[in-house]
């Protein structure tokens, strides 16, 4: 007997505008609560993050970080190490807010998705599929 051709997951043709929506929200939670910005500040955000030295004597300075509120890249590739633990001070801060955040969003998310069914359907196949963009909502 002939083995079966396994049938091949094929992805999408075409991208879906509102399943990017949905990752871009996701991707906001979690840069706010562990970088303090949006994913937008995270590449364009001024690079800030520093130490000093405060004046206090002989061997009594203290170290100030400066421009920890809101990470970016630039941040990032200049001083990892604090930029690094930075970020795990704000996830252990904002870990419960993240993931209620996370769960509302996704769950009306999905509720909205299903809700508004019909008339997605009805313009992805009266507007999208005739102009063969390769997007759909």
């Amino acid at each position: 007997m002939a083995k079966r051709k396994k049938s091949r997951r094929r992805s999408p043709k075409t991208t879906s505008l509102y399943d990017v929506a949905v990752a871009y929200g996701n991707m906001t939670i979690l840069t706010e609560g562990a970088l303090g910005t949006s994913p937008w500040g995270l590449v364009t955000g001024a690079t800030d993050l520093k130490t000093t030295t405060t004046a206090g004597g002989v061997g009594r300075g203290d170290m100030v970080i400066s421009g920890q509120g809101a990470l970016s890249l630039g941040d990032i590739v200049t001083e990892p190490g604090l930029a690094f633990s930075q970020i795990q001070q704000n996830i252990s801060d904002n870990w419960l807010p993240m993931g209620i955040a996370a769960i509302t969003f996704n769950a009306g998310a999905r509720l909205f998705k299903r809700t508004m069914r019909q008339p997605i359907n009805t313009v992805n196949r009266v507007i999208f599929k005739p102009l063969r963009l390769g997007v759909r909502i």
